[in-house]
Order: structure tokens, then sequence, then C-alpha cells
């Protein structure tokens, strides 16, 4: 008979958690494995708020083991390091991210691309390798083996620095690894949420020219004004739309939520690329004659590995990159899920863990 969460481990933990499809979030006593020789334990300052987390609570995906404690965009403070671990000290900033385990030995972890490997656990709602469940940042600690733990840079702020653990790998990964990194080269950004947002930042600091491709006109001033976008086009006016027809090199596409493909496609020119990091819960069409008649491409990516995660986070930090963010205690979880629900947050929550969140009779 299996375990309750908080006699799992030796460690006493506390977090939020959801224990249905409503999604709710309450308190919940849980535990942590003791921090072993690979291990490092840290104290969580601030967990970032994704919108996977609220597909996870109410299990749009069909894969949630409830309880679920939620957050992978972890920043904190190193409390413990087992014996083998010399990259990390006691007192170190460190980031958490989408992933905490892998194999580490197939060719896929050997290219450091461990968020492939079959056997990837991520930060909550997988199993770890002794079988008991992961649970994630919206707590007060955690503990993760040294492999799957980020330098955080001296001066990245711990708050608005905490979501590109997610938001800022999950477009820069496919940046890279699909050249959309050349100066002056024309990108579009489809979707101005909090990978959006990032990936404007992000693609400016490459030197692109980049135009953000949105269903609501409000956002116009804020992409070009706030942000630093060249351009903005609003994709419900066919007219606006017809303008940049064959005018962009590449798109990420971070929409969540179903949508066509072929308004983007026609905006691509021959040879562009359309990557995909968005997760709508149902199945995209797409149209095949754009990719035929213009040699297009239609690609996707999933996070990025350990080593480009840190390679991102030193990028962010060199361009003064951050999120735009929302500062929120752990009791409003909540509310902010409802307005994520609705979009309504510039760009990404943050619950200020540290200061919101401490397990009962336990100081932190």
């Amino acid at each position: 008979m299996a375990k309750a969460p908080e006699n799992e481990h030796p460690q006493k933990a506390f977090g939020w958690a959801a224990r249905d499809t409503s999604g709710i979030l309450s308190p919940l006593d849980f535990s942590r494995r003791q921090n072993g020789d690979d291990d490092v334990t840290v104290k969580i300052l601030y967990c970032g708020v994704c919108h996977s987390d609220l597909h996870c609570l109410k299990n749009e995906w069909g894969f949630t083991n409830y309880p679920i404690v939620p957050g992978h965009e972890i920043v904190g403070l190193v409390t413990a390091v087992g014996t083998s671990v010399h990259r990390f000290k006691v007192g170190d900033r460190v980031g958490v991210g989408v992933i905490v385990g892998s194999c580490q030995t197939c060719d896929i972890c050997e290219q450091s691309l461990e968020n492939y490997c079959p056997k990837v656990m991520f930060t909550y709602n997988s199993t770890y390798h002794d079988g008991t469940k992961t649970y994630g940042g919206y707590s007060d600690m955690i503990v993760v083996h040294q492999r799957f733990v980020l330098q955080f840079p001296e001066n990245l702020p711990s708050d608005a620095g905490a979501p590109l653990l997610c938001a800022g790998i999950t477009v820069y990964s496919p940046m890279k690894y699909y050249g959309m990194t050349e100066p002056g080269k024309h990108l579009g950004v489809a979707g101005l949420g909090g990978l959006g947002h990032v990936a404007v930042k992000i693609g400016k600091a490459f030197g692109l020219k980049v135009t953000v491709i949105s269903t609501s006109p409000k956002k116009e001033d804020e992409a070009i004004k706030k942000l630093g976008a060249d351009a903005f086009v609003l994709s419900s006016d066919p007219t606006k739309m017809k303008a940049f027809v064959n005018s962009m090199d590449y798109i990420i596409d971070t929409i969540a939520a179903v949508h066509p493909l072929a308004p983007l496609l026609s905006l691509l020119k021959m040879d562009g690329k359309l990557v995909t990091v968005g997760l709508p819960e149902k199945p995209l069409e797409l149209p095949i004659f754009p990719l035929v008649l213009g040699r297009k491409l239609v690609g996707g990516s999933d996070i990025g590995g350990m080593k480009e995660t840190q390679e991102m986070l030193d990028f962010c930090a060199k361009h003064n990159i951050t999120a735009d963010i929302e500062l929120i205690r752990v009791e409003q979880i909540n509310t902010a899920m409802e307005r994520l629900a609705k979009s309504d947050v510039k760009y990404r929550f943050v619950i200020d863990i540290a200061n919101s969140i401490s397990c009962p009779g336990r100081s932190m």
C-alpha cells in the first residue's frame, strides 16, 4: 500500500496542492528525500506560474496524478550538498527548472539533451528513480540531483528571473536549434503571453527584426513601446495580415489554445520556419499546400537540456533579459489561476514563496 505523501520520505515539506480536476489548490503536508551524495537541497525563494501548471492542475492533458504540487520555475538558496557535489555550496543561489531526472546514460543524455530522454522525470507529476512522486516548487524546499540544478547568474533578479527556467529556455532552444539567430532576419512571435514576451526580448538580443502577431489590438503599444518589438500585426484583421504575407524568415508560435496555422504559414517567406512551442489540449490542423508550395518547415521544440539552459541563463544575464512579472503570495494562487485562464496577467505570475509559505511547526 502506498504511503501518504507526508510519510514517503524523512524530510518534512509543505506546499500547495490540487487534489482533483477542479484544480483548486490548498495546503498539503508532504515529504522530501534526505540529501544524498549527489543531491542539492534548496530552500525555495520564488516559483513562477506556468500555463502548463494550469493544464496539469485540471488534468487537461490526461495524465495528472493527484495530489499535485505544481511549479517548475524555481529559484532558491542551497542549504545542503552531498559529498559528491562540487559545483554548488551552501548559500549559493540556484535554479531548478522543468526536469529533475533522466537516465543519464543514453545517447540523448550524453548530448546534454536530458529533456528528450525517454526516461525524463519532470519536477512535478512524475515518478522518480525510487518510485515516489515528484512534487514541484509551490513548496518550501526541494531536493534535486546536482545534474539538474542550475547556477543562477549574479545579476539576474530571483523573482523576475525565475520564469526564464521554463519560458526562457522554451523559446531560446528552438531559436538556437533551428538557426533563428541571424542578425537582421525577420522573426514573428505569435502570441504575446508568458512565452511570447520573452521571445521578443531574446529575439531582439540576437539582432533580429521582431514582429508580434496577436489577436488583441490592445497589445500593440505594449509590444512595441515596452517590449521593443519592431512591428505588430493583428491576426484577426485580414487586411493587416496581407501586408505581412511572405515577409518573415521564422515564426515562434507560443499560442497554447487551438488556432489555425494557415494564416501564420502565409506570413513566411520561401524556406521559412514555423516552430510551435505552445501545447494546446487538442490537435492543430496542418495545411500541406503552403508547406509544399513554399518549401516551408513546421517544427516543434520542448524546453532544453541542462547545458543549454545554463547557456540561456547566462545569455539573459548578459543582455539584461528578465520576465515581466506580477508577484503574488501563495494564498493568492487560485485567483491567479483564474486570471491566467483568461490571459489576465502581464506576463507571468511569480509566487513569493519565502515570504508567504512555511511548514507548520518548522521555521523556514
